[in-house]
């Protein structure tokens, strides 16, 4: 995933990109590669809370534990990276 596709979707879904696109590309990859899960449903995840079947993000339309816990390690690379410009 790379900043520009990021950069790309939320434009063409949303109107605008309001986010670091380098830095959420780097965090989503960063964590896609330690789960082994593809950064385009790690993405959608953290932006339109769409579910992970396979590891078990979602019950009964809420968050469980490990959905949470991905968010956040998700958010926290991401502002770990901003912060660091």
């Amino acid at each position: 995933m790379t900043a520009k596709e990021i950069t790309n979707y939320l434009t063409n879904e949303y109107g605008e990109c309001r986010h670091d696109a380098y830095a959420m590309a780097k965090a989503i990859n960063y964590i896609s590669i330690a789960l082994t899960i593809s950064p385009w449903d790690l993405f959608h995840l953290l932006v339109e809370n769409k579910p992970i079947h396979a590891i078990h993000t979602h019950s009964y339309g809420f968050h469980t534990a490990n959905g949470r816990r991905i968010i956040e390690t998700i958010q926290d690379k991401y502002y770990e990276l901003t912060n660091t410009k």
